[in-house]
């Protein structure tokens, strides 16, 4: 079973770089080979759980980039530390976190990080997923072409201050636009969350639905009053991941992770949609 972990992660098995756009230098950590998939951390930053996931990304074939956005890379998650890095987002002029109708800033250079990994690859797709905070940016990232494969996990932004931010998927009209067709092209949309999870209100998914169709792939989990580690269940694939079997079926995270791993392999091995 996964259990959220007290020691930091070195990350020793990560290469180390950086990338650099329009006088933005953020540090890089990477591992593996074959498809590109960039891994947006969640709050309060490349904890050991999110270093995992982007292991069994690794193990499963594919190339992970990991950018530092906020936090210490390898630090455990407390709740001390998660929260003065919210504080930090929330003042931030990277991040939109109450927003309407529009991404956040960082998400330019995001799509710049996509735009080099695609070239790096010599042409591959590329894949996304974004989780907590960054969650909503895998489909912002979507107005870039060479973006194949989107993933949200438990999308939080903009925060539910009112029915409207509940609502929103925080993307500009236009970029909802380009999203929308790239989707009836043939580049659908995994999101997932846990339906008790307050962060994530059911009303973003039902507007995923209206505006993008069959092409949106929801993965709502119901975990019960036992199925979750954390008190209040929220991050799928990291803290609340578990690895065992509970009787004879797959725990539901389990089952959201090899859902993110099908969708990457049907879209950056075996792709059928074009890009727009």
């Amino acid at each position: 079973m996964s259990r959220p972990r007290s020691t930091a992660d070195t990350l020793t098995d990560f290469s180390q770089s950086s990338f650099s756009f329009e006088g933005v230098e953020r540090k890089i950590f990477e591992k593996g080979d074959g498809p590109p998939v960039l891994v947006m951390h969640e709050i309060p930053g490349i904890t050991p759980e999110v270093a995992d996931f982007s292991r069994r990304v690794v193990d499963a074939g594919y190339r992970v980039t990991m950018p530092v956005l906020f936090g210490t890379p390898g630090k455990p998650f407390s709740m001390g530390y998660s929260l003065r890095e919210v504080a930090k987002a929330c003042i931030a002029r990277e991040f939109s976190v109450l927003g309407l109708r529009r991404s956040s800033p960082i998400t330019s250079w995001l799509r710049a990080l996509c735009r080099h990994l695609h070239a790096q690859h010599r042409g591959r797709g590329v894949g996304a997923i974004g989780m907590c905070l960054t969650g909503n940016f895998a489909l912002a990232l979507m107005v870039e072409p060479c973006l194949m494969a989107p993933v949200m996990s438990q999308p939080s932004l903009p925060f539910r201050a009112s029915p409207w931010h509940s609502n929103d998927l925080h993307v500009s009209d236009a970029e909802l636009e380009v999203i929308k067709s790239r989707a009836r092209a043939g580049c659908p949309v995994l999101g997932m969350r846990i339906r008790t999870d307050p962060m994530v209100p059911g009303r973003r998914f039902d507007r995923l639905h209206r505006e993008l169709g069959d092409a949106f792939i929801d993965v709502t989990l119901d975990l019960g009053p036992s199925g979750g580690i954390s008190p209040v269940p929220h991050s799928v694939v990291t803290t609340e991941y578990r690895d065992d079997l509970v009787g004879v079926r797959p725990h539901p995270t389990h089952r959201a992770m090899q859902a993110v791993l099908d969708l990457f392999d049907r879209q950056l091995r075996h792709p059928t949609g074009q890009s727009a």
